[in-house]
């Protein structure tokens, strides 16, 4: 038996999270290590291994105990990555609304973080536990939960949308019983309400959906053989690869929002504020950020999403709002700001 983790991507307004167990079986759409794709034989001993399947290759392998998957070593980085990963989706959350499936993202860093950690622990003749599959999927999950909350908590939407703030840009009264200010208390319990229940719907439905009718969820099963070639030979020398290829385009991308930093002067100026299509197209919305974030979940996201988000903006932000703004004093207020609720910002939140 060995542990997978479940991980149903969202795009949107789905998050779920469940760890279980499968049974490898040795059939014909187990996933074989190929010479062609990682190597050519060169390494003595390796060369037997790469004819294998992964299942192969882990046969006679005890599955640790839970109390040794949960390690202090997991616990720490899950905590950076989750840290990481939570301010990316809290700035598209807060811009397109669209947060990308991050497990995969999730157990590649963390699988190079400790695989580095344990290396070095090794050669100091210090290392007490190896590093396990089992563990690496214990970081994949914790880092995917807790960035997931920044999204499924409404941190983006609802959870400060209920603020005094944000009802002061209406016209009517503000009650308080209409209003609730953010404060850490009562949002670490709306948290856990949120997150547990998430916990105790997802149980009972694997019995009836992973056992009874050993439904196969597309990310969840993505990751869990991403994990398992991790820790194959030639699989570790293909994530050193692609953590390679990710700090190169991560340090791309800081280094440009660290050039575009100094032509900022303020809001409105700056390359993340330049009138690509004209003035009268920026006037609308449309223009041009030069944001590498948005370019990174572009290619992550499939081009059906793509192709919805480009299209719902030209239809709302191209067709629909310069409309509703020329009905200004018949349909609302003229005396009303952009801003406002009570004008053509509430057919913009009405509507998204």
């Amino acid at each position: 038996m060995v542990t997978h983790n479940a991980e149903r991507g969202f795009h949107g307004d789905s998050h779920e999270n469940a760890t279980f167990a499968v049974e490898e079986t040795r059939s014909s759409g187990t996933m074989m290590i190929e010479n062609e794709r990682y190597g050519n034989g060169e390494g003595g001993g390796d060369s037997d291994d790469k004819s294998l399947s992964v299942e192969m290759l882990f046969k006679g392998k005890v599955v640790p105990s839970w109390r040794e998957q949960l390690t202090i070593r997991a616990f720490v980085v899950s905590f950076v990555l989750g840290v990481l990963l939570t301010f990316i989706v809290m700035k598209l959350n807060l811009t397109t609304g669209i947060i990308p499936s991050l497990n995969v993202s999730a157990g590649l860093l963390g699988f190079f973080f400790v695989k580095s950690w344990a290396k070095f622990m090794e050669k100091s003749g210090m290392l007490k536990q190896p590093f396990t599959r089992q563990e690496n999927t214990v970081i994949q999950t914790c880092v995917v939960a807790t960035s997931g909350i920044a999204f499924s908590g409404g941190f983006g939407s609802y959870l400060f949308g209920m603020s005094s703030i944000v009802a002061g840009q209406s016209a009517k009264s503000i009650d308080a019983q209409n209003t609730k200010d953010p404060r850490l208390p009562w949002i670490i319990g709306f948290l856990f309400a949120v997150s547990f229940l998430g916990l105790f719907s997802v149980l009972p439905l694997r019995k009836i959906m992973v056992i009874d009718y050993k439904l196969t969820y597309p990310s969840g099963t993505a990751t869990a053989h991403l994990i398992n070639s991790f820790h194959t030979p030639q699989g570790a020398k293909l994530a050193k690869q692609q953590v390679r290829t990710l700090g190169k385009f991560f340090s791309f991308s800081f280094l440009w929002g660290f050039f575009q930093w100094f032509f900022t002067g303020g809001d409105g100026c700056g390359f993340s504020n330049f009138p690509t299509f004209g003035l009268e197209a920026y006037e609308n919305r449309f223009y041009f950020d030069f944001s590498g974030t948005f370019v990174g979940v572009g290619m992550i996201c499939p081009y059906l999403i793509n192709v919805s988000v480009l299209v719902g903006a030209i239809l709302s932000w191209g067709l629909m709002w310069p409309l509703i703004k020329n009905r200004k004093g018949d349909w609302y207020s003229a005396m009303l700001s952009d801003s406002n609720l009570m004008g053509v910002q509430g057919y913009r939140v009405s509507s998204s």
